[in-house]
This record gives C-alpha cells, sequence and structure tokens, in this order.
C-alpha cells in the first residue's frame, strides 16, 4: 500500500507506462475480437450520418465513421473510442491529482473499475457519452475555481457534446444544479445552456421531422413492461460487478463516505448517488441495464481517490484493489488469446464467428437483398461484414422498431428479389433451403417480388382502452404514407397480398389476432398522405392488461409494427 508521496518524475513515469499499456491492452483487444451487435448496429448508422436517430443521437456514428474511414476493420470501428478512452483515463488523474491523489491508488482504481474496461475499446453511445462526461467534470472543475468565458464557451460545446452521446446526460445536468443551485445567479450559466442548445437544433428539428420516434420510443414503447421483482434485487449486483467483481463493493462505500469539502465533492457525490438511484426506482418500470449507469463511475473514481487523501485506507483494499485487476486484465488476455474455452462462454459467443456466418449467407444471396425477422442484430452484422447495405431487420409486430424503420433500404428492395432468412424453420408452407453456419443451420426463402409497409405509420384515436371481455369497440385509424409512391393493398400487380391485423399480446406472447375486411384491399394513399379505416375489434374473454398492436402484413412476412402500443385492459 502506497505509504508516501511520489516525486513527481516517478509518478509521471508510473502514468505513462499505465496509459501505454492501457492503449495497447485496447488495441489487441479490437484487434482480436468479432464486433458485438450493437457495434454493427451503429456501423450502419455511419453509413447514414444524420442528425438523429430511432435509438441514440449521433455522435457514436461520428465516431465509427471517423475511425472506419482510417481503418475497414474491428479496430478502425473502435479507433476513437479506444483514442478516448486513454485520454479520459488522463483527464480523470489530472482532476485527482488536484487533491493530492497518489498516482498507484489511481491506477489500481481505474484497473478495478470492469465499466471502464467495457468501454476502453466497444463502441456504442456510451463510449462518447463516457469521455464527454469527463471533460464536463474536468471543465466544471476549473469553472467553480474561475468564472472564464473560455471556459464557459468550452462548457457548451461539452454539454452539446453529452447530449449528443446519449440522452442519459441529463442527468449528468440535473444532478450538478442540484448540487450547486447558486449556479442559477451566474451569467456565464446561462451563456453554456445557451450555447448547448444552439448546438442541439439541429438533433431537435430531427426529432420534430421524424415525430419525435427517440422520445416516443424511450418514453412508451419501453415502459410497456410489467414489473419483475428480479429487475430489481439483480441491479445491485449488477452495479457492483461493474465497479469491479472483488473490490467494487468497496470503492462505492468508501467513496461515498468522502467528507464534503468544496462543491466539486458535493457535485460527484450528488451525481454518483443520484445515478444509481434514479436507475435502481427505474427498475419499476423494467428491466435496467448494468452498463446504463456508466457516468456514475466517474464520480466513484474521483470520490475514493480523494478520500484517500483524508484519511489511511485499509492496506488489505490496496492489495484486494490488484487482485481485483489482475483478475479483469488476466481475463481480457485469455479473450485475446481465442482460447475455444472462452469464446465458447455464453456471454461472449456473439462477438465471435459471424465473419464466417455472413460469408456463409452471401454465398446463397449474392448481391440480392438479405432480410431477416430476428431483430436488428445479426443483420446488421451481416452488413458490416459483407461491406454493403444490402441486409434488412424486417422488425415484426412482438419486436420494437428500429433505425431499420427508417432508412432507405427498404424502399430500395421493393419489388426486387430477396433472400429472406431465420434462424428458425419457416413455417409449413414454406419452401425453404438450409445453410450450415458456424452460429448453427440458419433457413432461407427466396422472396421474388418484396413488397413491405413497414414504415407505414397506423395511428388510433385512443391509446389507453377498457373493456369488458367480448365487448365490440370501433377504432377509427389513420394511415401514413411516408413512401414516395402511392401505396395500395390489393394484390393485383404483385405476388403478395396485404391484410391489416389486430395483434393482442401480453409480453411477448400472441393472445390473439383480428383481421380487417376485404374493404382494406380498396384503399390507396398517395405519397406523404392519410387514408382513413375503421376496423371494428371484439375485446379477448380472457381478463388482464394487453398490448394492442396495428400490424401490416404481406406475405411472406408475419406483419410489422405499424402502430404505437395501445394499452388494453379487460376486466
Amino acid at each position: 500500500m502506497p505509504t508516501s508521496t511520489l516525486n513527481k518524475t516517478v509518478s509521471d513515469r508510473y502514468l505513462l507506462f499505465f496509459l501505454l499499456g492501457w492503449t495497447v491492452l485496447n488495441i489487441l483487444q479490437s484487434c482480436t475480437l468479432g464486433l458485438h451487435s450493437d457495434e454493427a448496429y451503429y456501423w450502419v448508422y455511419s453509413r447514414f450520418l444524420d442528425w438523429g436517430y430511432y435509438d441514440h443521437p449521433p455522435m457514436v456514428a461520428i465516431f465509427i465513421r471517423i475511425g472506419d474511414s482510417l481503418l475497414h476493420n474491428e479496430l478502425g470501428l473502435r479507433f476513437m473510442t479506444i483514442l478516448t478512452s486513454t485520454c479520459s483515463m488522463y483527464v480523470m488523474w489530472l482532476m485527482a491529482k488536484r487533491y493530492g491523489a497518489d498516482v498507484r491508488w489511481f491506477i489500481v482504481s481505474a484497473l478495478s473499475i470492469f465499466a471502464f474496461h467495457m468501454y476502453g475499446f466497444n463502441t456504442t453511445p456510451d463510449a462518447p457519452l463516457l469521455f464527454f462526461t469527463v471533460l464536463f467534470y474536468y471543465l466544471y472543475q476549473r469553472y467553480l475555481e474561475h468564472d472564464a468565458w473560455r471556459t464557459t464557451l468550452l462548457l457548451g460545446i461539452v454539454v452539446a457534446g453529452l447530449f449528443y452521446s446519449k440522452y442519459h446526460a441529463v442527468l449528468l445536468i440535473i444532478f450538478t444544479l442540484a448540487a450547486n443551485i447558486k449556479l442559477l445567479k451566474r451569467p456565464s450559466f446561462y451563456a453554456i445552456v445557451a450555447i448547448a442548445g444552439v448546438l442541439y437544433i439541429p438533433h431537435i428539428l430531427w426529432q420534430v421531422q421524424h415525430d419525435y420516434a427517440s422520445a416516443r420510443y424511450h418514453l412508451f414503447e419501453r415502459s410497456s413492461e410489467t414489473y419483475e421483482f428480479a429487475h430489481t434485487y439483480l441491479f445491485v449486483p449488477g452495479q457492483l460487478l461493474m465497479a469491479g467483481p472483488l473490490i467494487g463493493w468497496f470503492l462505492i462505500v468508501y467513496g461515498f463516505g468522502t467528507r464534503i469539502k468544496d462543491v466539486f465533492i458535493r457535485t460527484l457525490m450528488v451525481n454518483g448517488f443520484g445515478i444509481f438511484i434514479f436507475f435502481l426506482i427505474n427498475t419499476l418500470k423494467g428491466n435496467v441495464q448494468p452498463h446504463w449507469t456508466l457516468i456514475a463511475f466517474v464520480p466513484v473514481l474521483l470520490l475514493t481517490l480523494i478520500r484517500t487523501t483524508q484519511g489511511h485506507p485499509p492496506a488489505w483494499a490496496y492489495k484486494l484493489a490488484w487482485i481485483n485487476a489482475g483478475l479483469i486484465v488476466g481475463f481480457r488476455l485469455l479473450l485475446i488469446s481465442g482460447l475455444p474455452a472462452i469464446t465458447r462462454l455464453p456471454a461472449l459467443k456473439e462477438y465471435f464467428g459471424y465473419r464466417e456466418w455472413a460469408r456463409s449467407i452471401h454465398q446463397k444471396a449474392g448481391n440480392a437483398f438479405v432480410i431477416s425477422p430476428m431483430g436488428f442484430q445479426e443483420i446488421s452484422k451481416y452488413n458490416y461484414y459483407t461491406r454493403s447495405l444490402k441486409g434488412f431487420a424486417y422488425d415484426e409486430a412482438f419486436y420494437r422498431r428500429t433505425q431499420y424503420d427508417i432508412w432507405p433500404i427498404e424502399d430500395s428492395m421493393q419489388h426486387h428479389r430477396a433472400y429472406y432468412i431465420n434462424a428458425f424453420p419457416h413455417t409449413p408452407n414454406l419452401i425453404a433451403d438450409s445453410t450450415a453456419t458456424t452460429k448453427g443451420t440458419w433457413y432461407g426463402t427466396w422472396v421474388n417480388d418484396v413488397r413491405t409497409y413497414q414504415k407505414a405509420d397506423i395511428i388510433t384515436d385512443n391509446y389507453k382502452v377498457t373493456a369488458k371481455p367480448g365487448q365490440r369497440i370501433q377504432f377509427k385509424l389513420k394511415i401514413h404514407n411516408p413512401y414516395s409512391d402511392t401505396i395500395k393493398f390489393d394484390s393485383l400487380n404483385t405476388h403478395s397480398f396485404a391484410v391489416l391485423r389486430a395483434c393482442f399480446y401480453q409480453r411477448e406472447d400472441l393472445k390473439s389476432i383480428q383481421r380487417s375486411g376485404a374493404e382494406f384491399k380498396n384503399i390507396s394513399i398517395a405519397p406523404n398522405q392519410f387514408g382513413t379505416y375503421d376496423m371494428n375489434l371484439t375485446a379477448p374473454m380472457e381478463k388482464g392488461r394487453y398490448d394492442l398492436i396495428f400490424s401490416i402484413r404481406t406475405y411472406p412476412f408475419n406483419g410489422g409494427r405499424n402502430s404505437r402500443i395501445v394499452n388494453f385492459t379487460v376486466q
């Protein structure tokens, strides 16, 4: 355990070796590890640069586009994350150094936090969010000491960067203001808000143009889950794992025991504690993924280091931290080695074998479009590893909408021949072939004349319905045609037919389907116009809560998600 302060030369040498080692480890990991499905999805983002996307703001797409333009491989895709991760480590040390922290405690604490390892190379929106969070704290620390206009300008830019990274950034701003309400008395505070607001206008306009797609998804679609106690009680062990499998509990408890001696420490305390509590409360609404609290671990690290300067931390904690760090780094080295025992672990399977999988599918499909109803994951990997945009995720009614429902890929494949793939055998009336791949057997069917309506948006007059079992209810539907051509639901000029379905779900279990009448096929809607249709439904006979989704099905597909969820209660 450190017992004395190192001289500056030795301290700088330790820090340099750490930063070099951290960078090399992340480079090796990137070169030897295949893409996570989210990374592949965000690579497709980078092929369609825009001011916003259905799931997230655009910063991750910019990160990937920069790196991918330099190197067309996994290292290139992750290049900006590796670079900003090393910069973040250095900047966090600069903040801790101002409180007299020992570099050895900094190194072992940073290496112990598993969350930092995850986003030392994985390129998702959390990577730029972490980077801009660190920059925000660094500039804010100086802003508290000296209210300079240069710092104000930089803070405005960084706050915009936060919001362009991930919507969770709003928590950082809210809790920072809660920790120091006197900021409202500073004229420069309003300048920061103005600068960030002006820079964020393009994203706001994108949301307006796309009918607030991201807000509807995060506030309504994700809120439809029913409560499960497992979401709450698993939250705590998940956070302890993210903080470090052996030492995480100590870092959190010890860090939050820091004596508050200035506004910056109070800001760290309120942010760290507030973010953990916020997401704990959110487990009442649905599943909270452990990494969503990533920005809370910057305060955890800094508070831990500040606490070590306020007293003598226990010697066993320093030793345990090194063991913890050694376990994580050792595991990462084993992952780099590619040993079968590691690559076959369920949590790691999706990082391996998809280059070969994509090659197998491509050999069957050739240059034709490839359509999959399995979500955005595999098809995004197909796009990445074939370096094409011929893969399309067909989002079925029980699934959620994705950016594939916005991109022009769907428009390009209309009335073309496409290869329809699935990890499960198709319905019996389809003639399917099969392909043995590194990811198991996949089944394929050729569709000679593709016709889909994924972008058609169905708007109803009521999104919350209460009915008695078997009660008849009429829904007045408006169907928006966002395409450049008139859409018709008849089957005169195509091999497929179209039908409107009302699907009643309980979670992902389809309980019943009610179909439109023959008159639906007579509807014709001009580009960017609305059509109307009155659909009479019968409430399910079994009491309970249902998710009602309106879906347009065209053969041979199962029907997409064309409406928001209608909360339907039978009582």
